[in-house]
């Protein structure tokens, strides 16, 4: 593995870290009077802001006016869709659901990769995709047996919306996005998601800064602003540069096992043999999706095969 390859499975899982605090954390935020559709407009709002503070300390790129509109269409299916629909979702339904319903990303994106980028859903990508899957649902079932905590059905169903909608953006943008720099693309891309989303949230922002909460729930927003938007958003893009989108998703496994490690920290949770086997089962999962072959290196085999 080259450091370039290394560099990016570092990336993601960084990013998978940051993202699995999201849940809690932007739960604590709503049950203190933060509504989802404002806590999603503080994301958009403020990655727009720091993207573009960061941009002024990186080479001046020029975006070519036919890639404008492209930068548009990703913004909404990776930002506007995700963020926006995961956030709603999340302010309806359990942060359990919501957490389970992220492992359906890899498999959706599996399926995406299959039919339009013609990646080979190979038996071994597969199973490193169910048992990955496996493993993750293991860990958060056994997280909140008998926790008494519900779902909603209309909170799943966004939250399901928005896995589908960046698994999307994984696939159609997969080459897109190499032909420039990461912050050049992701302050185009917040400012757009922020313009499409001021409108719907303009009513509830309104509300919340009439508002008076305690510094805690500010503490939680600026969590979910900088550290689960602007630095995984760039963590993601390093490994989207170079790692095929079904392997990308696979670190969305890491959330549930990041959420197992802050519960025991914090004294609320307990880890036994029945979560370190769903954690071995996760990084299985990964590894094989990993030593999976891609759509070049199988083009390879066959042309070799049929000479």
């Amino acid at each position: 593995m080259n450091n370039k390859i290394a560099k990016a499975h570092l990336a993601l899982f960084a990013a998978g870290c940051l993202w699995g605090l999201m849940s809690p954390v932007g739960k604590l935020a709503m049950d203190a009077g933060i509504s989802g559709i404002s806590l999603a407009a503080m994301r958009m709002i403020g990655g727009a802001v720091c993207f573009w503070t960061a941009s002024l300390f990186a080479p001046k790129e020029k975006v070519a006016k036919r890639d404008f509109v492209k930068l548009f269409f990703a913004a909404l299916l990776a930002i506007v869709f995700n963020q926006g629909l995961f956030i709603l979702g999340l302010s309806l339904t359990s942060p359990v659901d919501a957490t389970i319903i992220t492992t359906s990303l890899p498999i959706i994106t599996l399926i995406l990769a299959a039919l339009f980028l013609k990646e080979p859903a190979t038996p071994m990508k597969i199973a490193g995709v169910v048992i990955g899957a496996a493993g993750a649902l293991i860990l958060i079932i056994s997280n909140h047996t008998g926790s008494g905590i519900y779902g909603n059905v209309l909170g799943d169903l966004f939250c399901l919306f928005a896995q589908i909608s960046f698994a999307c953006y994984l696939t159609i943008f997969r080459g897109f996005i190499g032909r420039y720099h990461i912050l050049t693309l992701m302050k185009w891309m917040f400012t757009y998601a922020a313009l499409c989303f001021i409108p719907l949230s303009w009513n509830s922002l309104s509300e919340m800064m009439k508002s008076s909460f305690p510094t805690a729930v500010w503490l939680e927003i600026g969590y979910v602003v900088l550290f689960g938007t602007f630095f995984a958003y760039l963590l993601i893009m390093v490994g989207q540069k170079t790692l095929r989108p079904t392997l990308v998703s696979m670190y969305n496994y890491v959330q549930p096992i990041v959420g197992t490690v802050v519960s025991v920290w914090l004294g609320v949770g307990s880890f036994g043999w029945m979560k370190a086997f769903a954690s071995v089962l996760i990084f299985i999962g990964v590894y094989i999706v990993t030593q999976s072959k891609s759509r070049e290196q199988y083009r390879k085999e066959v042309t070799r095969i049929k000479s």
